[in-house]
C-alpha cells in the first residue's frame, strides 16, 4: 500500500499506470485543496473522478489523504461520504 497518495504532490494516474500492478494506493482525496477549499460538487466530482481513473482492477482504497483538519466544512464530508457510496463500486 503506498499511503499517503496526495494528489496535490504526485500524480495518482501515474502512479496506478507505473506501480498500479504491484501497489494499492491510499488516500487520493485532497485534503489542501478539495475538501477544505472545494463545494460539495467539486468533492463528488473528485470522488467519481478517483474511482473511474485509479479504481480498475482494484487496489483504491479511497479516502482523504491525511488527517481532516477543522477548517474542512461538514457539507463537504458529508458529500464525500455520500459519493464514495453513489460511487464507490468499479469494475
Amino acid at each position: 500500500i503506498l499511503n499517503p497518495v496526495q494528489p496535490e504532490c504526485i500524480d495518482p494516474v501515474m502512479v496506478k499506470q507505473r506501480y498500479g500492478d504491484r501497489l494499492a494506493l491510499w488516500g487520493t482525496i485532497g485534503i489542501q485543496t478539495t475538501l477544505p477549499f472545494g463545494t460539495p460538487n467539486d468533492v463528488r466530482q473528485e470522488v467519481r473522478t478517483r474511482i473511474e481513473t485509479l479504481g480498475a482492477n482494484g487496489g483504491l482504497v479511497l479516502g482523504p489523504t491525511h488527517v481532516v483538519e477543522a477548517d474542512v466544512p461538514w457539507y463537504n464530508l458529508v458529500a464525500l461520504y455520500e459519493a464514495i457510496e453513489e460511487y464507490g463500486t468499479y469494475e
